[in-house]
């Protein structure tokens, strides 16, 4: 089949602003300006399979859980990641599908909700790493602490409202669905999985799995979807055009390409957050090294541009 397989990983601005509500109607625009992005990406050629983050959208649907407990059950955080990675999926689906007609394309467009395989004994599940839902003062961090037993840190030092609920990020080992992944890609079809990360599950002796309440990182997932359907590039799209040294002093310093030595040397160097750039960087040095190709991370609007070499932050091996 023609045309360069890329995984692409959209961050949360690609469905939420960070000054929104995040109502549904909000989304839906937000969802429609990327698919028409995605679509862009077709129509130049490229073969698509998508993923996505669901921090925002998990850390409301918690809070309506809990809200409501009085009336219903609330779900568990792993259901909460299943049920926002089919909001997401049909989202992502139905506007891609007009954008792609828009453009004479009947190619189809799947979603798999898609489950991760994570280890029962990965050291996050004993320091939780990963902030979900809105930002709390230290007062509010502190007493939804004590009354509904989270688990809150402070991701913002200094910042009045720099507490967030943290959960457990482990490391992904497996997609589950990699088969009907590949013969869906190996069909023509462009793939949205592994949506938030994925649901994070355990395997069992006798085959079976469980879920496990956590969010995976979705670009440390991605880089398990990229290996999966043996991609030739990975563009990881956030709100930025390229990765930094120094993000946000006035030493800030904007990168174009970097080797997987240096960007680990950076990396070591503590110049990219573990709640942010973090993960981007280590999941583009994991492909880079794994595939012998290169990773890019861009913009969400600069993303032919960042796979045409004239923008972006390169990670080549």
């Amino acid at each position: 089949m023609a045309g360069e397989l890329i995984v692409v990983a959209l961050g949360g601005n690609a469905i939420k602003q960070a000054d929104e509500e995040g109502t549904t109607e909000e989304q839906l625009n937000n969802v429609d300006a990327t698919a028409e992005q995605i679509a862009g990406l077709v129509s130049s050629g490229y073969r698509v399979v998508v993923t996505h983050g669901n921090g925002p959208q998990a850390g409301s649907l918690l809070i309506q859980q809990e809200e409501a407990a009085s009336l219903v059950p609330p779900q568990h955080l792993y259901v909460c990641g299943a049920m926002t990675q089919g909001q997401i999926g049909w989202m992502l689906q139905n506007r891609l599908a007009v954008h792609l007609r828009q453009q004479g394309s009947e190619m189809p467009v799947c979603t798999v909700i898609t489950q991760v395989e994570v280890r029962e004994d990965d050291p996050d599940f004993a320091d939780p790493s990963k902030p979900i839902g809105p930002f709390y003062d230290r007062e509010t961090a502190e007493r939804l602490r004590d009354t509904r037993g989270y688990q809150v840190r402070e991701v913002k030092p200094g910042h009045p409202r720099g507490w967030r609920r943290v959960v457990p990020s482990p490391q992904p080992v497996d997609i589950v669905e990699r088969d009907a992944i590949r013969s869906l890609v190996s069909a023509g079809t462009i793939v949205v999985a592994s949506g938030g990360g994925g649901i994070p599950v355990q395997k069992h002796e006798d085959g079976s799995y469980s879920g496990v309440d956590a969010v995976v990182d979705k670009d440390r997932a991605g880089l398990i979807l990229a290996e999966a359907v043996g991609a030739k590039r990975f563009l990881i799209l956030t709100d930025v055009e390229r990765v930094a040294l120094h993000f946000g002093t006035p030493q800030e310093a904007y990168l174009d390409r970097l080797t997987v030595a240096e960007a680990e040397a950076y990396f070591n160097h503590g110049h990219f957050l573990s709640g942010s750039m973090g993960p981007k960087v280590q999941a583009a040095v994991g492909f880079a090294r794994w595939s012998g190709e290169e990773a890019v991370i861009s913009s969400l609007h600069s993303a032919r541009d960042a796979l045409a070499g004239k923008t972006g932050t390169h990670i080549v091996p």
